[in-house]
C-alpha cells in the first residue's frame, strides 16, 4: 500500500501529456500489487493465493521497468524515482519470500 501511495505521489510530477500513457500504466501496475495480494489472501486455497502472489510479483517487475523508462524520459523527480525503485526492490524480496513459503505449504499438504 505504501508503494502504491509513493507511486501516485511520484506521478504527480509526470507531464500532463502522459496522463493516459506512462502515468496511467505506472499507477495501474502499482495498484495491482496490493490488490492481487489481497485477492489471493481472500481465496480459499493456498494454490490460488500462490497464483495471485505470482501476479503481484509480475506487477513489481512491470513497475520497475516503467520506472526505468520514466527515468530515461526524465519524468518526475529523479531522487523520488530512485526511492520508489528501492521500495519496489524491497516489496519484490518480500513477495519472493512469501511465494517460497506458500510453495512449501502447498507441497506439505
Amino acid at each position: 500500500m505504501e508503494l502504491a501511495k509513493a507511486v501516485y505521489e511520484l506521478t504527480h510530477g509526470f507531464p500532463g501529456h502522459e496522463r493516459y500513457g506512462l502515468t496511467s500504466q505506472v499507477q495501474r501496475a502499482a495498484v495491482s500489487i496490493p490488490a492481487n495480494i489481497a485477492e489471493g489472501h481472500a481465496r480459499s486455497t493456498t494454490k490460488q493465493y500462490l497464483y495471485h502472489v505470482s501476479v503481484a510479483m509480475g506487477s513489481v517487475a512491470e513497475l520497475e521497468t516503467l520506472l526505468a523508462l520514466a527515468r530515461q524520459f526524465e519524468y518526475g523527480n529523479p531522487e523520488s524515482i530512485v526511492a520508489v525503485s528501492r521500495q519496489c526492490e524491497c516489496v519484490g524480496r518480500m513477495l519472493q519470500n512469501l511465494h517460497k513459503r506458500l510453495k512449501v505449504r502447498l507441497n506439505d499438504t
